[in-house]
């Protein structure tokens, strides 16, 4: 089943579900399929379960910041100058807000077939960072969903165990985020003795 054939049945088969194909320019052109995040269980509990693809296997999942970024538009507008009316050429800058993604590798043992890629966005980087845990279709995505959580800041709705795994409980950053700055050396030292258990 082609990637189009998966989004339109999804989106007729989950009541609510928006589903759209990211295209992949790089060599490997493993095109995949980005989600809404209000229905990412919904998807996952599809994909597994409908006999054509029976993705029963969840192989990879990785998470992905993408920082606020500005967008430069040059438009050309019709003004009056010194008396004259002219064209001239305006700068218009747009701020679009970062947000956190999740991507999960999917495959099907069952027919031997992948993978299909899945990816979920959170609505900013700041206060709305949540998104569904699928952990509950794919047991193999515990511990990854828990590293997305610890390096990135995602939180999994659902997950059975959402803690730290890398980190030490009482650590107050994303170490993966793209603006975050480590403590001085002196400060890491510091960290590490006070730590429960160290």
């Amino acid at each position: 089943m082609t990637l189009e054939e998966i989004r339109s049945r999804l989106e007729a088969f989950v009541p609510g579900c928006h589903a759209e194909i990211v295209v992949n320019g790089s060599p490997s052109a493993q095109n995949s399929l980005l989600i809404d995040r209000r229905h990412g269980l919904q998807t996952a509990m599809y994909l597994r379960d409908h006999p054509e693809l029976q993705l029963d296997f969840c192989s990879n999942v990785t998470a992905v910041d993408w920082p606020d970024r500005e967008e430069t538009e040059t438009i050309k507008t019709r003004k009056i100058v010194d008396g004259v009316e002219k064209e001239v050429e305006e700068t218009k800058k747009t701020t679009i807000p970062g947000y956190l993604e999740v991507v999960y590798h999917l495959f099907s043992i069952a027919k031997k077939e992948g993978p299909v890629v899945l990816r979920m966005h959170t609505a900013n980087r700041t206060d709305d960072v949540t998104l569904q845990s699928l952990t509950p279709v794919w047991r193999s995505a515990e511990f990854q969903e828990r590293e997305a959580f610890d390096l990135f800041g995602i939180v999994f709705e659902g997950h059975p165990d959402l803690r730290r795994i890398l980190m030490w409980e009482g650590f107050t950053d994303h170490p993966m985020r793209k603006d975050y700055v480590p403590p001085p050396d002196d400060d890491l030292e510091l960290l590490a003795v006070s730590k429960p258990g160290a």
